[in-house]
Parts: C-alpha cells; sequence; structure tokens
C-alpha cells in the first residue's frame, strides 16, 4: 500500500543541531532548523557527533598505520588511540556493532571530558556591569565590559553553573544578573584604589595593653594556621612605637604597615556587629593599604614585606575580594622564590633565627596560594618538584609541626585534584576516573595520621573541647574528598534535567558510581557534623573564609544529592538547617558574604523544587537503587565513614565503570 507523503513516519534527522541534541527534541535537519528558526536562535550542526559505519578492515588498516608510525617516529601520543583498539571486547564483532561504535565515540572522543573544565571557558556578564566596592567612584560598565571567569574548581563558580543551568532548564532563559552576587560586592572600604585620592587622616591605634589583646586575638585565629608576622621583632617595634611613634613610623615603616594590618585582623576578631558595609577595623587596613610601597621597595626587605603581602591577601578573601587577594598572593609567591625561600637555604649564611622565619613564611605562602588558587579555579602556579620541603621547627608547640605537615600534603592533593580532574586532562573516560581514584587514595591515605595527630572528639558528651586546628585540618580533609568527586554530582544533575522519560533507568545506575556519590555525600555531612559542633562551642569562624567555605559546599552538594537520586539522602532539610544555622550565625556577626551565601542556597532550593515537578521518578529510584546497594556497602552515618570505605570505593573502581560512566555521558551529551 502506497503512503501519502503526510501519513509516512518521519525519520529523526541524523543531522541534528546540538541544542535539539541538549533538548532531545527533533530536528529537521535543515540549516538553521525550524525550531532554532521560529526562535530566533543560533544553529549549530557539528557533523563530528555523527555516527557512521565503517568496515572492521578499515579499522585495521588504521592500526597498522598507527603501529608503523609509531615504530618509524616513536610518536607516545599515538599509543592510546592504538590501545582503545587492540582492547578486547566480549560484544558482537561481526560488524560495528553497537558496542564498537561507543568505543569509538566515547573514549577516543576527545570531547569526553569533565562538563565543569571543557569546552569553551565559562564567562557570565553582569550586564550593565557592576560597581567595585574597591573603587567606589568609578563602575566598570563606565570603563570596560565586564565578564566575570568561571573557574573550573571554585566552589562560587560551582554554584554559579549549577544555578544558571537549573534556571536555564526551566525557564529557558539566563539567570537574572539581580540574582548574581559578584565579587567585590560585599563590602565597601571606602577608597577607590588611587593614590591621588589618599586621606592624609591617620587612624587612632589603640594603647599599648589593647594592641596586646587584638593581638592576641589574631595569634589564636591566624597564628594556629599560618605564619603573618615574627612576634619577637615586632614585640620589639611595639614598645618603640608606644615610647615614640613619629620616630618609629619613620624609621620602619613595613613595620607600621603590618602593625595596621593586624590591628585590622585583631578588630575583625573581637568586635562583632550586625550587617554593615565595612567590618571593624576596616579603617587600618585601607591606610595600610594607602601606605603601601611599591615592589621594588618591597624586595629589599623580603621577610617582613612577604609577611604584609599575606596579611592583605588573606584580609581581602576574607571580605570576598578573591581577584584581588590571588593577586597579592601572587606578589608574595614571587617575592618569596626570587628570595631563594623555596630551597635548602644555608644556616651558616642567614642564622638559625632567620632561616626558621623565611620556612615559616615561605610554607605560609605556599599554603594560602595553593588555597586561594583552588578557590579561583586557576592553574597552579609552584611546581611541587622544585620545592625543598624541609619544614620549620615549632619547639614550643611540636604538634604544629605535624598539622602543617598534613596540611601540606592536603594542599597537594587539591592542586592534583585541579590539575587532573578539573584541568585538560580531567575526563570522564579512564583517565578522569583514575584521578578521581588516587586523589581519594591519596586522601584517605592521611586520614590515619590525621586521627592519631588531631582527632576529632564530635561526642558532645565529652569533657574536651574542639579543637580549632584539628576542626580546620577535618574541613579541609573532606573538602579534599568533595572536590574530586562533585564532577560526578554535577553530571548526573545534568542528565537528570535533561531526562524526560518517565521510564528510563536511573541516572546512577552503576554500583561503584554510586559509591562514589555516596562518599561525597556523607564527607558533606561530616563537614556540617564539624561546624555545629564549633558553633555550639563558640569557636566559629566569623571573618576568615574557610568556615564559610566549607558550609557553602557541603550545603550545595546535600542541597542536589537528593534531586539527583533520593537514595543518596532522603532529605536535605534538616542538613540545609543546619547549613542556615551556621551562616545566621555569622551573618549576625556581621558576615555579608555569608548573607549572600544563604541568598544563593535559597534561590537553588526554590530551583530544585520546582524542577522536581517536571522530571520526579523517586519512587521508581527507590526501588532500583535499593537492590543496587546491599546492608554491608552502606556507610551508615557521617562519622562512619572510615578510611576502609574510602579506600574500598576507590580500589573499586574498573573498566566496567570506566565504561558505563563515559557511555552516559555520551548518551547525555554532557560536553
Amino acid at each position: 500500500m502506497n503512503l501519502s507523503p503526510e501519513s509516512r513516519v518521519k525519520k529523526r534527522s541524523s543531522n541534528a543541531c546540538q541544542r535539539c541534541r541538549r533538548h532531545k527534541i527533533k530536528c529537521s535537519g535543515s540549516q538553521p532548523c525550524d525550531t532554532c528558526r521560529k526562535r530566533k536562535l543560533n544553529c549549530v550542526i557539528d557533523d563530528r557527533a555523527q555516527k557512521v559505519l565503517v568496515a572492521r578492515g578499515y579499522i585495521e588498516d588504521l592500526q597498522r598505520k598507527v603501529t608503523l608510525l609509531e615504530q618509524s617516529q616513536e610518536l607516545p601520543s599515538l599509543q592510546t588511540f592504538s590501545d582503545d583498539f587492540d582492547r578486547p571486547n566480549s560484544r558482537d564483532t561481526t560488524g560495528l556493532s553497537e558496542g564498537t561504535e561507543w568505543d569509538q565515540a566515547g573514549e577516543n572522543d576527545p570531547e569526553i571530558s569533565n562538563p565543569l573544565s571543557t569546552g569553551p571557558s565559562t564567562f557570565i556578564s553582569t550586564a550593565f556591569g557592576r560597581t567595585c566596592r574597591f573603587r567606589i567612584s568609578i563602575t566598570l560598565a563606565e570603563s570596560d565590559p565586564l565578564a566575570v571567569y568561571l573557574g573550573t574548581s571554585s566552589n562560587w563558580s560551582f554554584a554559579r553553573k549549577v544555578l544558571s543551568m537549573i534556571h536555564e532548564h526551566l525557564y529557558d532563559s539566563p539567570l537574572p544578573t539581580d540574582r548574581r552576587h559578584f565579587d567585590e560586592t560585599a563590602y565597601e572600604l571606602g577608597w577607590d584604589g588611587l593614590r591621588t585620592s589618599m586621606s592624609t587622616e591617620v587612624p587612632m591605634v589603640p594603647t599599648v595593653d589593647f594592641s596586646m589583646y587584638l593581638l592576641n586575638a589574631v595569634k589564636f585565629h591566624v597564628g594556629q594556621l599560618f605564619h603573618i608576622f615574627d612576634e619577637p621583632s615586632f614585640m620589639e617595634g611595639l614598645y618603640a612605637y608606644h615610647e615614640n611613634p613619629d620616630y618609629q613610623t619613620s624609621a620602619d615603616p613595613l613595620w607600621y604597615i603590618l602593625y595596621l594590618l593586624l590591628l585590622a585582623f585583631g578588630k575583625a576578631f573581637t568586635v562583632q556587629r550586625g550587617p554593615n558595609t565595612r567590618p571593624a577595623g576596616c579603617e587600618f587596613f585601607v591606610k595600610a593599604l594607602q601606605l603601601l610601597p611599591d615592589l621594588t621597595h618591597l624586595n629589599q626587605y623580603p621577610m617582613i614585606s612577604t609577611e604584609i603581602l599575606c596579611c592583605v591577601a588573606l584580609y581581602l578573601q576574607s571580605l570576598d575580594f578573591r581577584s584581588s587577594a590571588y593577586g597579592f598572593i601572587g606578589q608574595a609567591v614571587r617575592l618569596s622564590l626570587a628570595s631563594g625561600m623555596h630551597t635548602n637555604m644555608p644556616i651558616d649564611y642567614l642564622g638559625g633565627e632567620a632561616l626558621q622565619r623565611r620556612r615559616r613564611i615561605w610554607w605560609t605562602v605556599y599554603i594560602l596560594d595553593r588555597q586561594m588558587t583552588s578557590l579561583m579555579g586557576l592553574p597552579q602556579s609552584i611546581e611541587d618538584n622544585q620545592i625543598y620541603h624541609e619544614l620549620p621547627l615549632f619547639p614550643e608547640s611540636p604538634h604544629k609541626v605535624t598539622a602543617l605537615s598534613i596540611e601540606i600534603k592536603m594542599c597537594q592533593i587539591i592542586a592534583d585534584v585541579n590539575r587532573t580532574v578539573y584541568g585538560v586532562d580531567g575526563r570522564l573516560n579512564r583517565k578522569f576516573l583514575s584521578s578521581t581514584k588516587t586523589a581519594l587514595g591519596n586522601t584517605a591515605n592521611l586520614d590515619t595520621r590525621l586521627q592519631e595527630s588531631h582527632r576529632l572528639g564530635l561526642d558532645e558528651s565529652s569533657p574536651n573541647g574542639v579543637s580549632r586546628l584539628s576542626a580546620h585540618l577535618h574541613l579541609i580533609y573532606h573538602q579534599c574528598i568533595v572536590l574530586a568527586t562533585r564532577p560526578l554530582l554535577f553530571c548526573f544533575l545534568k542528565m537528570r534535567l535533561q531526562s524526560f522519560d518517565p521510564n528510563a533507568k536511573p541516572l546512577t545506575s552503576s554500583a561503584i558510581v554510586c559509591k562514589l556519590l555516596q562518599v561525597c555525600v556523607e564527607s558533606a555531612k561530616q563537614m556540617l557534623n564539624i561546624l555545629v559542633i564549633l558553633q555550639k562551642q563558640t569557636l566559629l569562624d566569623s571573618f576568615l573564609p574557610f568556615d564559610l567555605e566549607s558550609t557553602f559546599v557541603s550545603a550545595l552538594v546535600l542541597l542536589l544529592a537528593p534531586f539527583v537520586d533520593p537514595y543518596l539522602l532522603d532529605d536535605s532539610l534538616p542538613w540545609l538547617q543546619k547549613a542556615y544555622d551556621v551562616l545566621d550565625e555569622m551573618i549576625y556577626r556581621g558576615n555579608q558574604i555569608a548573607a549572600f551565601r544563604r541568598s544563593d542556597l535559597e534561590q537553588l532550593h526554590d530551583l530544585l523544587r520546582e524542577s522536581s515537578g517536571q522530571c520526579d521518578r523517586r519512587e521508581e529510584m527507590i526501588s532500583h537503587m535499593s537492590l543496587l546497594y546491599s546492608e554491608e556497602s552502606q556507610f551508615g552515618d557521617a562519622a562512619d565513614l572510615t578510611t576502609a570505605d574510602i579506600m574500598a570505593v576507590a580500589e573499586s573502581i574498573d573498566s566496567v565503570d570506566v565504561d558505563w560512566m563515559a557511555h552516559a555521558v555520551t548518551e547525555n551529551c554532557i560536553w
């Protein structure tokens, strides 16, 4: 029977445009296609994604050519190409079966990549620009159109990408600019950064006894983690200043700048105030910046100059001036490198005290640079194989040597994750999961040392309180785990949003990948548990950025987990309330950035609830996932997440899971 053209079943176009593929809708195949033409959108057809049928002989000829090239030219980059074709395949080999077709389109496709790091770099626009609070007289809209780069491993950028993706899924439009909070918008410093507009007014410094009180606060909050001033030489200058302020200020201007910076920190730690556009002690910080000389002068005094630059960078990071902080810590890195602080410095030439001070300075610079670079999502600037790894001595606090060693190791793990999981090589195929496996293994190996030297007792009935230093190390430990596994959560979130088939299998259909996600969730829970205990013992830090980052990181994971798969977390509301309580404490103490982060979480929560109504398969997913987990595979409460659990998950990753993961990424267009 002949069918009329109208009654014939139309086949799906073999050359669908990228937008139609992404939204899984029928494409006319024309250029532009009918859908893009109606919506007046740019229509892009990528022929590389089109699958083709070739004979086995053609593939074998390619293999032989590759072998000849390798033998004659010794091109190591072609080895992976040959190995992938030689890999045994139990699927149908009589032709180019679906499995072989996947092998070509999946593992060998250079586009199968970490969606947080591949493709064109990600920018977001502020539409009409933003007012940079550091330069209150000029808006960037008046000078340059502002495009903000979203770094791959940045927590802030991760939240921006998630919020934007879900909003575009729901409304087919970008996230409104007024619902975004940008760098350097939380506080007013009261200075435009220009030397020509410097104020001649000098802030009144506290008395010597009040100064000592503020310095002790700085030593407790910062001194346990970093070296930002040399106490013996600084105290000598303090007494000299209060005897003759004019002489000391002119005789040693760098000491005076450092004094102002320490006063700014001390006021921020001790003077709690409600919502305010300027933190307590900000006037000291601004005056220190105004007096800060050029690098040509700082280079003559590398030790105190590097201490000053570290103070400026840490203070700016605490105010969410992330880009400016990154610039100042970069100057500190180069100044310390140029001074040879990363080398095996000779004690005979420098003397014992100067040698120890330089080592303390160097490792502070190293740690701050690693952490700020990761928070910006940028490439690391220091190569570990070019560093002399001798640690400083702390005769008065031997446990600080162990703590410093552990934190350095965790910073190295963070750098490895940034380079392999989030970098150019962070692909969602064998190399990607191998990088995740390595990162988890290295992190878990630290747990024994961490528990032996800085065990964290979270039992509220214990008569002993929680050590602030131990809590800091454990929070970084769990952030390493989340950083390594979070890209998988992002992948499954995108798959979840793109899946419109209510009868489709659950997204997390690989037991090992499920366990990786569960490790991510359990670490997020543990971070919140630690923060809640710190809050109850009034040890929560509301000025330095570290507790805020931990709160935000963990809350993001725990918000996304039940949406991706309810079996990972039945209900995020109790955990979200814990995060809100911690953030509210910080807001009450005057942290404006915490208010921004809370707003981001509330926006995400609302968008996820609205999106759940469009693609909810809760009961079917729970039923399926119950078959994947056995009783012994459960981790239980967050506190039960052990080194053995993490190592077992990491070591269980094999090629089958890698293939499943890459196939899922290919089918759902996660690139």
